[in-house]
């Protein structure tokens, strides 16, 4: 029986790339096996209890075990325009901390990846990683430059103590390209369309072993500067305070306490345009206690929130808005086994909209934004999730909530209307700028991970998202349905792994601009707004393959994007054809 599913898991593997359409492309990023790593874990969407046991020695003495591991209904991938999501092959079980990863490809790719770390005799952990990606874009689509390089460089330093683990890590990140996607103009090939992100990162945290009284505590910093001059300085520190599984008398339930406490000041300022400034200060309690009896729990809790606001501009004088925020928090769960288990609650939040995180989402953003937070006032929902004879895992949710201030991106217009293309970067209506409105959010969202085989690992997510807003008519670039299939298999003894990801989007509504030069003898551009254009929906297809040659050599192949359909994820921004890479690497 086994034969079967494995010839048929490799017959699927072997003919997908037939069966889906295309893939945006993918950041290639670096197998990091450093823990516990602060990004990831602000990534880990669970109000399941974590249990900490991990004293440095046991945890190196315990073999690797298989597991069923918890994920989110949708994953935290977002697409980009010249590259786009990993989807080079991982060992997991044999991986190594130290290796170098060199590959090149079509459009003239290049990738290189390198990771190194070493454990001191004083029980310090140090390392370095270095990922670097460019390519040269469209050259054959565009006649003016589309070419795109990103690279970070990082180091971390992981010490574990008595008590507890502390983590530092420190990141450079450089993203330089152009402002390509110019669709209403024919600018000459020479323009200068560059755009440049630098930051610089520094987070720390410390985890305690138990959870008694201090949980944990992290902080975080974040520099960064663009092309511009338009700056951002964040930083933002978060304790945990806790009191876990206190025995309510012989009922079998147990008490946890929480409470997390949060300071956040984000200041920006912009030099172009109406050179927006902001400054945010914001701080946040959330109590909650949960009741527990086995894999049954009951949280209920309240978030506040205390922000200082500052806004102004070269078109208004300084506003100043103090508020304070109040959001429920309550969550319950009714296993009735493993195999399903009932889930529902209602949450909320402030979230502070920085230029950073825009970038993240749009990097085509312009460099001058009026910032203000989104505001969920509350969000329901409910589910059903389970564990099947460790072979499926699943997870189903809807939810409605009423939110002030959905942040979107809308795009720009000329900004000078005279009659040149001898323009800035960003004056070709090019760019985007973040708009908000009120108004409700209905969302259905599932995720399934399946193990057929010990060897096979076929997982799929999908997510539904509809807004109904106060002044629009539709929310702008944002997909109504989002959703991705993947699957990794290793076969001849663990020597070769195969790879597939798809990943779909439906259309989105965008705004646009058509553009005519008239009048005479004082040329000026005329622009017609279209509030109902249309930017078209995609599959994406992505496989990838890796040989270990040598235990410490292997060959990899990745082709992305393999139905070479140049869809756009914004108006004007095409992504690159079909995309083939192939490399080399070296572990140590």
């Amino acid at each position: 029986m086994n034969k079967k599913i494995q010839l048929l898991s490799i017959l699927f593997l072997g003919v997908s790339q037939f069966a889906f359409s295309q893939i945006k492309e993918e950041k290639l990023v670096l197998n990091k096996k450093r823990e516990p790593e602060v990004k990831k874990i602000e990534k880990k969407k669970t109000s399941v209890e974590t249990i900490k046991n991990y004293p440095p020695e046991e945890k190196s003495q315990n073999p690797v075990k298989y597991t069923i591991t918890d994920v989110p209904a949708v994953s935290d991938f977002k697409t980009s325009t010249i590259q786009g999501e990993d989807v080079a092959p991982k060992f997991d079980g044999t991986a190594q901390n130290n290796y170098v990863q060199f590959g090149m490809g079509n459009y003239g790719k290049i990738l290189l990846d390198g990771n190194v770390s070493k454990v001191l005799d004083n029980k310090i952990e140090v390392g370095a990683d270095v990922h670097l990606l460019s390519t040269s874009g469209l050259k054959k689509d565009y006649d003016w430059k589309s070419k795109q390089t990103s690279a970070s460089f990082g180091a971390f330093l992981n010490s574990y103590g008595e008590k507890g683990k502390f983590n530092l890590n420190a990141e450079y990140g450089l993203n330089n390209y152009n402002y390509y996607g110019i669709y209403a103009l024919e600018p000459a090939a020479d323009v200068d369309l560059k755009q440049k992100v630098n930051q610089f990162k520094v987070n720390g945290y410390y985890d305690f072993y138990s959870n008694e009284i201090l949980n944990d505590v992290r902080v975080k910093s974040s520099f960064l500067k663009d092309h511009f001059d338009a700056q951002e300085n964040q930083v933002s520190i978060l304790a945990n305070l806790s009191k876990h599984a206190v025995e309510l008398g012989k009922s079998g339930i147990n008490l946890n306490a929480d409470l997390g406490v949060g300071l956040e000041a984000v200041k920006t300022d912009f030099e172009i345009g109406n050179k927006n400034s902001s400054n945010f200060f914001n701080t946040n309690l959330a109590p909650k206690v949960t009741f527990r009896k086995g894999e049954s729990y009951l949280m209920l809790g309240s978030s506040f929130s205390f922000l200082n606001a500052k806004n102004s501009n070269t078109q208004m004088e300084q506003m100043k808005n103090n508020k304070t925020y109040w959001f429920p928090q309550a969550e319950f769960q009714v296993a009735a086994a493993k195999e399903f288990k009932f889930y529902g609650g209602v949450d909320g939040g402030l979230k502070l909209n920085t230029y950073g995180d825009l970038l993240q989402a749009n990097p085509y953003a312009l460099s001058d934004q009026y910032l203000k937070p989104t505001e969920t006032k509350y969000h329901f929902y409910v589910g059903l999730r389970g564990d099947i004879d460790e072979t499926l895992k699943y997870d189903f949710s809807a939810g409605f909530g009423k939110m002030k201030d959905i942040m979107f991106f809308k795009a720009n217009n000329l900004f000078d209307n005279n009659y040149t293309l001898n323009r800035s970067a960003y004056d070709f209506a090019n760019t985007f700028s973040a708009v908000y409105d009120d108004g409700n959010v209905s969302d259905i969202k599932g995720s399934v991970q399946y193990f057929p085989l010990e060897n096979l690992i076929i997982d799929g997510e999908v997510r539904f998202t509809k807004y109904s807003l106060k002044n629009y008519d539709n929310i702008y670039n944002v997909p109504l349905v989002n959703a991705s299939i993947g699957a990794k298999y290793t076969m001849l003894d663990k020597k070769l792994l195969l790879g597939f990801k798809g990943i779909f989007a439906s259309d989105r509504t965008t705004n646009s601009y058509a553009i005519e030069g008239v009048g005479s003898p004082n040329m000026i551009f005329q622009s017609t707004e279209n509030t109902n254009d249309k930017v078209g929906g995609y599959a994406d297809l992505n496989l990838s393959a890796e040989y270990k040659i040598h235990k410490n050599f292997s060959i990899f192949a990745l082709g992305n994007n393999l139905l070479s359909s140049k869809y756009q994820t914004y108006k004007g921004y095409k992504v690159l054809g079909a995309q083939i890479l192939g490399g080399v690497k070296i572990t140590f």
